[in-house]
């Protein structure tokens, strides 16, 4: 089955650019770095066109793990140039994010979220905290002040992505 490709103006909240990772350390001398922080939903093969920290890239080689995945840059042919790289942001045009399946949503979608329990707007979801057990919506009030709220079946009662809106269960503040 093959999909088309999502319509950018379909999700106007989304930015022109996604970030897939950030730069971690060097591997080995020839220049490959780990992607830190990859969710694995853009594939990176070889020929990926990319940027990092704002400059255009292209990946070279893949190896390691679909968590962690170490890569090869044309914008770095040794070590010394590797760790120069570390820290920067991997990014990738939001086109080339695939559909997300029903009950799926990605990170990007869900930050600037309102979110709601019961009458009472809570605040905005500022970021998408990722642990093992579940994720966690940083929401940040008007003032300030900052909630975290697991992402988890029992505490969400609803997401409504282009409504821009997330439910919670009121019992649960």
């Amino acid at each position: 089955m093959s999909r088309s490709a999502p319509d950018p103006s379909a999700r106007p909240w989304r930015p022109a650019e996604i970030v897939v990772g950030r730069i971690g350390r060097a591997h080995g001398l020839d220049g490959s770095v780990y992607l830190d922080g990859h969710g694995g939903s853009v594939p990176l093969e070889p020929g990926t066109p990319v940027t990092v920290g704002g400059r255009p890239a292209r990946v070279l080689g893949r190896r390691g793990t679909d968590e962690r995945p170490i890569l090869r840059l044309d914008l770095a042919d040794d070590r010394d140039a590797a760790e120069a790289l570390r820290g920067q942001a991997v990014t990738v045009p939001a086109e080339r994010l695939p559909e997300p399946d029903p009950d799926e949503f990605f990170h990007v979608d869900l930050e600037g979220c309102a979110v709601w329990a019961g009458e009472r707007r809570l605040g905005e979801v500022a970021r998408v905290l990722a642990y093992p057990a579940n994720d966690v919506l940083e929401v940040r009030d008007g003032e300030g002040r900052e909630l975290l709220i697991p992402f988890a079946a029992d505490v969400v009662l609803e997401v409504d992505v282009p409504g821009r809106r997330i439910a919670i269960r009121e019992d649960f503040l």
